[in-house]
């Protein structure tokens, strides 16, 4: 299937209430995301990275601009809608894992499923597919404190991915990670945007994640001030 813009963004401003003044986290920022794409939102602190995550994922709305997401327009979204576009459209990874302490591995990736009203066995094979992806199979019975590090944000792409989303959203997944599950983590979500067309797009200033990316956005004070395309040398 042919690329095609998945994510629109056009004049995008997006202010916060700070006190009796306001605060601009995004100032007039346009950008086009193309579906399949692996690309990172790079910046410092304050630049404005995860706010513009999270009203890709419709977390948030802007304050002024058009953002258009699988064709829907976030400001136009009811809290349903959103919520919606989220559990069937969106998979979100963070740098803490979240999981349910409580819960098995097979448990927390599941979680993800059950507002979608499918039957046990079509999430069995679900859930069962997204741990292979992440090699992990052999824990579907164990709990989150059992775990490594590695294990857990493993879990946490399985369960984003579990539903095949079209986006994934990750704010810094490698931020808790050693080098060696870093480089593991980055290239199962590298396969899978590849062998599923999914688009991922990081807010990240890991120079180990921007070592995997095709597509580099530089934000400043809530601008773009960079838009790189990056080849890769093939092996």
């Amino acid at each position: 299937m042919e690329n095609s813009s998945i994510i629109k963004i056009e004049k995008l401003i997006k202010r916060f209430s700070v006190g009796k003044s306001e605060f601009t986290a995004l100032n007039d920022l346009s950008l086009t995301v193309e579906r399949g794409e692996f690309l990172g939102l790079v910046g410092p602190s304050g630049s404005g990275k995860t706010t513009l995550l999270n009203i890709i994922g419709s977390l948030d709305t802007p304050s002024q601009g058009k953002v258009t997401v699988i064709d829907q327009s976030i400001a136009s979204l009811s809290h349903k809608q959103s919520a919606k576009l989220r559990n069937r459209h969106i998979g979100f990874i963070f740098q803490t894992y979240n999981l349910l302490p409580v819960y098995t591995v097979y448990e927390n990736v599941e979680f993800a499923l059950l507002l979608q009203k499918l039957s046990s066995s079509v999430r069995h094979k679900s859930v069962m597919d997204a741990l292979e992806w992440v090699g992990l199979t052999d824990k579907v019975k164990s709990k989150p404190s059992m775990l490594s590090g590695g294990e857990c944000q493993r879990v946490a792409i399985a369960r984003s991915m579990v539903k095949r989303p079209e986006i994934v959203l990750a704010d810094e997944p490698t931020a808790n990670l050693d080098s060696k599950n870093s480089h593991h983590i980055l290239q199962t979500m590298k396969d899978l945007n590849k062998e599923l067309n999914t688009t991922f797009i990081f807010a990240t200033h890991d120079e180990k994640v921007m070592k995997y990316l095709n597509r580099k956005i530089s934000l400043e004070d809530g601008q773009i001030v960079k838009d790189e395309i990056i080849q890769h040398s093939k092996n």
